[in-house]
């Protein structure tokens, strides 16, 4: 089965979050973070970070997977999830050629 790209924009729960995190929520976002550097290891993630929006940061990350249904795994799986939310669409990515 072909790979199909995706981009995730993760959104936080208030535009101040990365600026006035508690310490319970830098914790998940720790957590969040070395969530999707695995899944990186692991070739399914082709980029993630902070977006650092004048008008409030979100993370953006994009990612390789079977489908719908792996994209929606990755986002359940999350420790972030709950505490932000996601926007997800397919991509009809230009990569190099492997």
């Amino acid at each position: 089965m072909p790979v199909k790209y995706y981009s995730l924009r993760l959104l936080p729960p208030r535009p101040s979050f990365a600026q006035d995190m508690s310490a319970e929520e830098k914790a998940i976002m720790q957590k969040h973070s070395a969530y999707w550097r695995e899944l990186m290891q692991q070739g399914k993630v082709i980029v993630f970070g902070p977006v650092l929006d004048p008008k409030g940061v979100y993370g953006l990350g994009i990612i390789a997977a079977n489908d719908d249904e792996e994209v929606k795994a990755f986002m359940a799986g999350d420790p972030a999830n709950g505490l932000n939310r996601y926007e997800w669409h397919p991509m009809l990515a230009v990569v190099p050629e492997k």
